[in-house]
């Protein structure tokens, strides 16, 4: 039988992000973190085996993103799929910018990518943003907006 706490979201990033949501004075127990765990977890695997369902009867063997936002929206959670999906464009291009900027210091040549984001985009993409983490945002205040 394989550990229960295999398939769990570890409980210290559990804790992380409760601590990023509360206000700093708050506290919360044991057990709260514990059943958040077990609850993300689950949510997790739920709409997972959606997706690697989908892939299954596709004949593919590897679950993306865009499979990830299926299942939530074919599941209910169309607030979730439409923020979660444009994080997911965000992501790519913030990637292809990293790809065309690798290209571009390594070749001294001029790479124009007509698939690439317009010189104000990449302006804007390239200044604010150094690593995928700053590509964060509330997912909370995504669906709240979609409202």
């Amino acid at each position: 039988m394989v550990d229960e706490h295999v398939k769990l979201v570890p409980i210290a990033n559990v804790g992380r992000i409760i601590k990023q949501i509360l206000p700093p004075t708050a506290k919360i127990s044991k057990e709260a973190k514990e059943t958040i765990q077990e609850c993300a977890s689950e949510f997790i695997s739920f709409v997972t085996g959606e997706a690697s369902d989908k892939c299954h009867k596709e004949n593919r063997r590897t679950v993306n993103g865009d499979d990830i936002c299926w299942a939530l929206s074919s599941l209910g959670f169309d607030n979730y799929a439409e923020a979660m999906l444009k994080y997911l464009y965000k992501l790519r291009e913030f990637e292809r910018l990293r790809v065309n900027q690798n290209k571009g210091s390594n070749d001294d040549e001029d790479n124009t990518d007509e698939e690439c984001a317009s010189e104000s985009e990449k302006q804007e993409i390239t200044t604010t943003s150094t690593s995928p983490a700053s590509l964060k945002f509330n997912v909370m205040e995504m669906v709240e907006r979609s409202n």
